[in-house]
């Protein structure tokens, strides 16, 4: 939850602080792009640091590093200080996600993993929704983002004080025979990219951050300056993306008893791809909601369902190492593809975002379907 509110406010937030400041509309991209570069850096380098302190550590630093981040977004003089306080939030971020998505996917079942995430869904649609609050109460982003700054510090709190739990479940988890798992690479456990379709596996979160955190950060602002939404409506339209990802996770849950992981994620690409279709279609504002929607919850099984399936894929031992190259490559879409698509719609029309969203589904679907094909085949 603490991991979602910092995620889905910037895009609501730069429409605001790009007239504030006169900066260009790209601008936003290079906040995000800093953000998660930090968690691209220390998602390569996860599993290691989670042998040396702890997942529990790491959650509890994580979150009280991105409250103080976001409190320095809140008093930040210019536009600078903002691209600087990017790097702790991108940090914290990256480490508390690398960290849970391993422990969930090694100790715990796949309705877990799905409620893990429908939690970071909470918080991503509770952002938009009190940064609207914000801008309707003051007209300033500021007090938005120092309201969820109180927030990550209230939950930092919980976490310090849930950490005895963390021992007694590592206690447990000690005193039980780990199952045998059998290496698709025998041998060959540090060597990520030896293993047979990692690569697809690596594209295909790199092309669904991209989409997630790309229509996120700019679907706000083609609800804006193209189809002549308020700021406060817009915000508010965006909250209902995210809320379909969030009730899509929660949904997923009971859905993996019956699915398995592989035709949830094929399920899901195809019910975004057509939120998609419907989204690029010249149709009344009411359609717009409907297709946020449907592709918030087409995207929703995908990202907990791909980190679920790691261990069965690539075997438990290779798990934590090629759960740390799949969030460090999801990462780099969240980073690179979101700024890349603002340059590109600068330079033409934001009234082509959903063409793009569209296009890189595509081809997220069909990275999804090589890997299928070749895990079978071994």
């Amino acid at each position: 939850m603490s991991l979602g509110l910092p995620d889905s406010i910037l895009g609501v937030a730069i429409p605001v602080i790009q007239r504030e400041w006169g900066i260009e509309l790209a601008s936003a991209g290079f906040i995000s792009m800093i953000a998660i570069s930090g968690g691209i850096i220390y998602s390569f380098l996860s599993g290691y640091i989670v042998d040396k302190i702890g997942t529990s550590r790491i959650t509890f630093i994580s979150c009280l590093m991105t409250a103080m981040a976001l409190f320095g977004f809140s008093v930040a003089p210019s536009f600078i200080w903002l691209l600087f306080l990017a790097v702790p939030l991108g940090v914290g971020g990256g480490a508390v996600d690398a960290a849970l998505n391993n422990y969930v996917a090694l100790h715990f079942e796949a309705h877990h993993m799905n409620w893990l995430h429908s939690f970071w869904g909470i918080g991503a649609t509770l952002g938009p929704l009190i940064m609207s609050y914000a801008l309707d109460q003051s007209g300033s982003w500021r007090l938005g983002y120092r309201m969820i700054s109180v927030m990550q510090l209230s939950m930092a709190v919980i976490l310090f004080v849930s950490l005895p739990i963390w021992k007694k479940h590592q206690t447990l988890l000690n005193n039980q025979k780990s199952s045998s798992s059998t290496e698709l690479v025998p041998g060959d456990k540090n060597r990520v990219f030896a293993l047979p379709g990692v690569q697809y596996a690596l594209a295909t979160m790199l092309l669904y951050c991209g989409v997630e955190v790309g229509l996120g950060l700019w679907g706000s602002s083609y609800l804006v300056y193209a189809r002549n939404f308020s700021a406060r409506n817009a915000a508010s339209w965006i909250a209902m993306y995210y809320g379909g990802i969030t009730a899509g996770r929660f949904l997923s849950g009971f859905v993996s008893f019956k699915l398995s992981n592989v035709r949830m994620i094929r399920a899901g690409i195809l019910i975004a791809l057509t939120g998609v279709i419907i989204f690029t279609m010249p149709l009344p504002d009411l359609f717009l909601g409907f297709a946020l929607v449907l592709i918030g919850l087409g995207l929703s099984p995908v990202f907990p369902a791909m980190m679920h399936e790691t261990p069965a894929r690539f075997g438990r031992e290779a798990a934590r190492k090629v759960i740390g190259f799949q969030m460090g490559f999801a990462y780099v879409g969240s980073a690179f593809f979101p700024p890349f698509l603002g340059f590109i719609l600068q330079n033409t029309r934001i009234a082509f975002l959903p063409a793009f969203i569209l296009c890189a589904m595509a081809a997220m679907l069909m990275s999804s379907e090589r890997l299928n094909w070749l895990v079978r085949r071994k």
